[in-house]
C-alpha cells in the first residue's frame, strides 16, 4: 500500500489538467485529510469542498428540541451517541436537558440501549436513531429483537437519512465526489452509477492514507480526461449490489419518507421511519411527539458550510463565538464536523 501511495502522490503533485472541485462527502474522511495534511499537498487549482457526511451535523434542532421533550415533558430514559449531547436545540441541548433533571445516557449502539429496557422494564427507554445507511441497520435489529423478545418499553425517535437525495442537491455544485467507502459497503454502488448517468463523477475510497490519495489521484487522471467517471476504489470492502441482508433487513422495518437536511432544507425520500407493522417502536407514534419546526443562531453558518457554501473560517463566529468548548452549531460539536476539522487541525486549505 506504501507504493499505491507514493504513486498517488506523484500524480496529484503532477495534475496540470482544469479546475476541480471535488467534495469529501464523509465527515471522517474531512479529518483524515485533514490529519495526514492531503490539502497541502494539492495542487492550485484543485478545491476540496467539506460536504455533509456527518449525520449528528445535517440533523436539526427541531430534532433535539423532541428529544428534549421526551426526556423532560415524558420522562422517558432517552438514549444516546455521545456526540449529539451538546448539539444545540432551540432552546436547549440534551446535556442541559440533563442537568434540569433528563435521564439522558450516553450508548455506544441501538443494542446497547435495548439491554437498558431489558434492565428496568418499567422504565420507558427511547433510544435517538441517528444516521446514514451505516448505522440504520443496526437500529432496525435491536427493533427486531425486542419485537421478538416483547420488549414493550424500547423505541427509536428516527432522524435516519439516505445520501443519495443528498447527493443530487449538490451535483451542479461539484465536479467529483469523494463517496464514503462504508456507506456503499451497506447500499452498493447503484446510486453513484445513477449519479454517472446524470453526468456525475465520483470515487469510492477507504480511510487510510494510500487509499484516500489514490482515490483522489484517480479522480484528477480521470478528470482531466474530459468525460464523467465512477470508480471503486476500495473493491476489498465495497461490492457492486453492497450488503444484501442488511439492506433487507432495513427494508423490511423501514420505508422512506420526507426529511429535513440541516444547510439542504426538505429532500423528498430522504429520511427512514418504522412501517406500520412496527409503530410500537416509533418513539414519535407512542408518545404523540408534538411537530416542532426547530430554530437556529441567525449568526451560525453551519449550513452553508455543509454544502460547501462557505469554509468554516468564514463564519463570524468560528473560533470566536464558537469552539469545541462553547459550540454554537453542530459543525462544530460533532468529531466527524467540518468545523471541528479546521478548528483542531488550523485553516489551511482555507480560501
Amino acid at each position: 500500500m506504501a507504493g499505491a501511495g507514493e504513486k498517488a502522490l506523484g500524480l496529484i503533485r503532477s495534475y496540470d489538467g482544469p479546475a476541480l472541485r471535488m467534495m469529501e462527502v464523509c465527515g471522517t474522511h474531512t479529518h483524515e485529510i485533514f490529519r495526514l495534511g492531503v490539502r497541502s499537498i494539492l495542487p492550485s487549482q484543485v478545491r476540496l469542498i467539506s460536504g455533509p457526511g456527518c449525520p449528528v451535523c445535517v440533523t436539526g434542532p427541531e430534532y433535539i428540541d423532541q428529544a428534549v421533550w421526551l426526556a423532560l415533558e415524558k420522562g422517558v430514559q432517552v438514549c444516546t451517541f455521545g456526540d449529539l449531547v451538546r448539539v444545540p436545540g432551540s432552546r436547549m441541548s440534551l446535556a442541559q436537558a440533563r442537568a434540569r433533571g433528563g435521564n439522558i445516557k450516553v450508548v455506544y449502539s441501538a443494542d446497547d440501549a435495548l439491554d437498558l429496557a431489558r434492565e428496568h422494564p418499567d422504565q420507558e427507554t427511547v433510544f435517538l436513531s441517528v444516521g446514514f445507511e451505516t448505522t440504520t441497520p443496526a437500529a432496525c435489529l435491536a427493533v427486531e429483537a425486542a419485537e421478538a423478545e416483547g420488549v414493550k418499553n424500547f423505541s427509536l425517535l428516527t432522524a435516519n437519512k439516505t445520501m443519495p437525495g443528498a447527493y443530487r442537491m449538490l451535483k451542479d455544485s461539484v465536479d467529483v465526489f469523494l463517496y464514503p467507502g462504508h456507506v456503499n459497503a451497506i447500499a452498493g454502488n447503484g446510486a453513484a452509477r445513477a449519479m454517472l448517468g446524470e453526468g456525475v463523477s465520483g470515487v469510492v475510497t477507504g480511510f487510510t492514507a494510500a487509499e484516500i490519495l489514490t482515490a483522489i489521484a484517480l479522480a484528477l487522471v480521470h478528470f482531466k480526461e474530459g468525460k464523467p467517471f465512477f470508480v471503486n476504489a476500495y473493491p476489498r470492502v465495497v461490492k457492486e449490489e453492497g450488503n444484501l441482508r442488511a439492506r433487507a433487513l432495513v427494508d423490511r422495518l423501514m420505508e422512506p419518507v420526507d426529511a429535513r437536511w440541516r444547510g439542504l432544507g426538505t429532500i423528498p425520500g430522504s429520511g427512514l421511519e418504522l412501517r406500520r407493522q412496527y409503530q410500537a417502536f416509533d418513539a414519535r407514534k407512542k408518545f404523540a411527539v408534538p411537530v416542532m419546526e426547530g430554530r437556529v443562531d441567525p449568526a451560525c453558518r453551519c449550513g452553508q458550510v455543509l454544502t460547501g457554501a462557505l469554509t468554516p473560517g468564514q463564519c463570524p463566529l468560528f473560533g470566536r463565538a464558537c469552539t469545541p468548548l462553547h459550540p454554537v452549531g453542530a459543525c462544530m460539536v460533532s468529531e466527524e464536523g467540518a468545523c471541528s476539522a479546521f478548528y483542531q487541525y488550523g485553516r489551511q486549505g482555507e480560501e
